[in-house]
């Protein structure tokens, strides 16, 4: 499947177990949106990123890839400690000059 290199790079990180949360790969600001929260820069999406790998200790694998609008929509089966898991989650990129500036992760 060919992912954009941003794109790409946030699924590799996540495979690897406590690996670091791959900020280089977002703006300055970008937003993340997840379980009806918001996360706003760099800090607040590292953070993000660790809660979630501590409490759910997930891993993501890419499905299907589309575009729709300014965004790259990826379908992934998310399998880890949760109810429900595995599950088909959707991730939805808004990518800016090479960097994710948003990402959404709905079900």
């Amino acid at each position: 499947m060919q992912l954009p290199a941003p794109i790409r790079a946030y699924f590799d990180a996540d495979q690897a177990p406590g690996g670091a949360a791959p900020v280089g790969m977002f703006t300055h600001n970008a937003v993340v949106r997840d379980e009806g929260k918001t996360h706003t820069g760099r800090e607040a999406i590292s953070d993000w990123w660790n809660a979630a790998k501590a409490k759910y200790h997930h891993t993501a694998v890419p499905s299907e890839i589309r575009e729709k609008k300014r965004n790259t929509i990826v379908r992934a089966t998310v399998t880890g400690q949760f109810p429900g898991s595995p599950a088909i989650l959707t991730f939805s990129f808004q990518l800016d000059d090479g960097l994710i500036a948003a990402l959404e992760i709905s079900a």
